[in-house]
């Protein structure tokens, strides 16, 4: 087995390393004086199992054509299968086509990722889990829950008074999936959103007065939907308000 870092988040790599007991591969990653991205691999991965790490977070379309250079660079040298390891999978949110002559970015994505010689992909908590469908290579699709729970209990044991809340409808299997976990009541944030960035929150479904609030949502980038669930959870009587996030693509 062969664990490829690319440079989207060099600390996750070397700590899935040190947990399996493996050293990291040597492998350069520089830029040529125009920025065109430069690739190495220093060591022998012929016939090996070789897992590339590189979430496409920000700059996403800059690790993503890095992640396709690193596959590309392992297939040629006659690794035997090569895992993508994207714990966040970059225009996710780009799944089906809502408007006129617009593309489905995340289904490009899939489609780069096989032609470039990737055999199975390793991410988590998709913002569409139907794109796992836009492979015809395995997908192991691995969800946040039982860390951001454990994380959880081993900081408030005590979860009789506590509410857990989607901040709108579109979360609502991922809210119960974690309040049927922790035994806790459910509740939504009914919204109006006005912009892809912009919502307006409108109401609260369930009971939240008095009571601690978790608020799920698989990702979040400017905090709008969680500060405007927060706001109208506030004014609802609720006490104390956690936020559990998959992924925090703070901008």
């Amino acid at each position: 087995m062969k664990i490829i870092s690319g440079t989207a988040h060099r600390a996750l790599a070397e700590s899935i390393a040190e947990t399996l007991g493996q050293p990291l591969a040597d492998v350069q990653v520089t830029a040529f004086p125009d920025g065109e991205t430069a690739v190495k691999i220093n060591e022998n991965v012929r016939g090996a199992d070789v897992f590339i790490i590189q979430p496409s977070c920000p700059p996403t379309n800059h690790n993503i054509m890095e992640l396709l250079i690193l596959v590309d660079a392992a297939r040629r040298a006659s690794a035997e299968r090569i895992t993508a390891v994207m714990p966040f999978f970059g225009y996710a949110r780009q799944d089906r086509k809502d408007q006129p002559r617009v593309p489905i970015t995340a289904k490009l994505v899939a489609n780069l990722l096989t032609s470039a010689g990737v055999n199975r992909v390793l991410t988590m908590d998709l913002h569409a889990p139907q794109i796992q469908g836009f492979f015809d290579i395995p997908v192991d699709h691995l969800y946040a829950k039982p860390a951001l729970i454990g994380y959880l209990r081993e900081r408030h044991p005590d979860t009789s008074n506590l509410t857990v809340v989607s901040p709108d409808v579109g979360g609502v299997k991922m809210a119960r999936a974690y309040a049927d976990a922790l035994g806790a009541e459910l509740a939504i944030v009914a919204k109006h959103r006005i912009s892809a960035t912009r919502v307006e929150a409108m109401n609260v479904i369930g009971e939240v007065e008095g009571r601690d609030i978790l608020l799920v949502d698989d990702m979040t980038e400017t905090t709008g939907t969680l500060t405007s669930a927060a706001e109208i959870l506030h004014r609802h009587g609720a006490k104390r308000i956690f936020a559990g996030v998959s992924h925090a693509i703070i901008s």
